[in-house]
């Protein structure tokens, strides 16, 4: 079976195949052999045998669906708690200046939760909660215009990397200007 865009079951889907498996239960406990069963409920032998061994193993708990595989997620209180956390600053958590950064906000949520994000589930996480990337509104106290003008204008075109070639080059062996 080919699964939707993004890839996985939707609960619908788990429900389904979940009444598939307990169907199987019911066969098993009934005396079927595993050919019958898959023949019966349209799945390979190969999966009964594999529902039998999970249901032989922890009952039917074994074959009861394990839910959703995406990533974990932190409930209310932990959302509650990391806002705080978010809110007392980043000098209290151990860095240097006051930027919350996507990563130290990964890094404080493993920290604190034993939860392990990638850095744009952080983000979804963040967006999702209601919040959003910022920039100073103002600029920086310490900011010298002119000393960035300067910069501009004299340093600038010496450090920058000369432009490439307007026409493309040659790799052929046999034209002259390869040699």
């Amino acid at each position: 079976m080919r699964y939707a865009q993004g890839g996985g079951l939707t609960d619908a889907g788990r429900a389904a195949r979940e009444r598939v498996r307990l169907q199987a239960v019911e066969r098993f406990e009934g005396g079927q052999k595993s050919r019958e069963i898959a023949a019966a409920l349209r799945v390979s032998e190969r999966s009964v045998e594999r529902w039998r061994r999970q249901w032989r193993e922890r009952g039917e708990a074994g074959v009861l669906s394990k839910g959703s595989p995406g990533r974990p997620r932190l409930s209310d209180a932990q959302i509650a708690r990391l806002e705080r956390e978010l809110e007392r600053g980043p000098l209290v958590h151990g860095w240097a200046d006051q930027r919350w950064t996507l990563a130290r906000i990964k890094t404080l949520i493993g920290r604190l939760f034993h939860v392990s994000y990638t850095v744009e589930g952080t983000w979804l996480l963040l967006k999702r909660h209601g919040w959003s990337w910022q920039q100073p509104a103002r600029r920086a106290i310490e900011r010298d215009d002119a000393a960035v003008e300067v910069w501009k204008k004299e340093t600038w075109p010496r450090v920058r990397a000369p432009r490439r070639r307007v026409t493309a080059g040659s790799s052929s062996r046999t034209r002259p200007d390869s040699r």
